[in-house]
């Protein structure tokens, strides 16, 4: 959008309670679109695939055997998440410390689906989740969210939902130049379509639920895709008649 059209959004969004949340696969772009979009609002900017990386990072400190479901959820539900809602800031505090620097490890990526899918941290993890959009409300600021989940159990209720998809092969590649290339192609598949596979168990990030609009990144650009979010948000606000 060129600014004039962002400094119009912007005046129509003030005054209402606004909160984007978009889900979407590993690879699909859901975060790069989400915090370019805060950014083009002015708004706060939550990861929240980066709570659960995160909570990996210090199980792992712990030295908690990610395979025992029930010593992690209790570990997680004693953890203190305060991620960075500041869209230029890839903070990602937990028990106080920042673990930014070690949450998009390999060796994290190949196990943090053990913690994801581990329904009693994310009932957890929801409860956090919620508590941070209802405070940016509150403020009177607008939050867009992004990880797996948003769109139909943090928050289905949002104004504005979101479902950022790409095709598989897309994806992947997508991800590999992520990663700088230095990942074989098995290990590759395994990090974006294992993992999605393995989140689909617990959250449904691949069809649109009712009210969900679907933005395709398959064929288009990153510019593009944000234009497009942001165009989804403006229609959502704009007075009928």
């Amino acid at each position: 959008m060129e600014e004039k059209q962002l400094q119009d959004l912007r005046a129509l969004l003030d005054g209402h309670e606004v909160f984007v949340v978009m889900d979407g696969p590993a690879g699909s772009g859901k975060s790069t679109v989400a915090r370019a979009t805060a950014k083009s609002l002015g708004a706060l900017y939550l990861d929240t695939g980066a709570m659960y990386r995160a909570a990996t990072v210090r199980l792992q400190e712990l030295g908690i055997d990610l395979d025992n479901r029930k010593a992690c959820a209790q570990a997680v539900s004693k953890m203190v998440f305060d991620p960075a809602t500041n869209p230029d800031s890839g903070a990602v505090f937990v028990d106080g410390k920042d673990v930014q620097h070690l949450i998009r490890t390999p060796e994290v990526s190949e196990v943090v689906s053990k913690v994801a899918t581990n329904l009693e941290i994310r009932a957890t993890m929801v409860k956090q989740q919620r508590r941070i959009l209802l405070d940016a409300v509150k403020e009177g600021r607008i939050i867009v969210s992004e990880g797996r989940d948003q769109t139909t159990v943090v928050a289905p209720d949002a104004p504005v939902r979101i479902l950022i998809t790409a095709s598989p092969e897309v994806r992947m590649r997508r991800r590999g130049l992520d990663l700088g290339g230095e990942i074989t192609k098995d290990k590759l598949a395994d990090q974006v379509l294992r993992r999605d596979r393995d989140d689909l168990t617990v959250a449904n990030f691949e069809t649109p639920t009712e009210g969900v609009e679907l933005v395709d990144t398959t064929d288009i650009g990153i510019n593009e895709a944000i234009d497009t979010v942001l165009t989804i948000i403006a229609r959502k606000f704009t007075p009928v008649g």
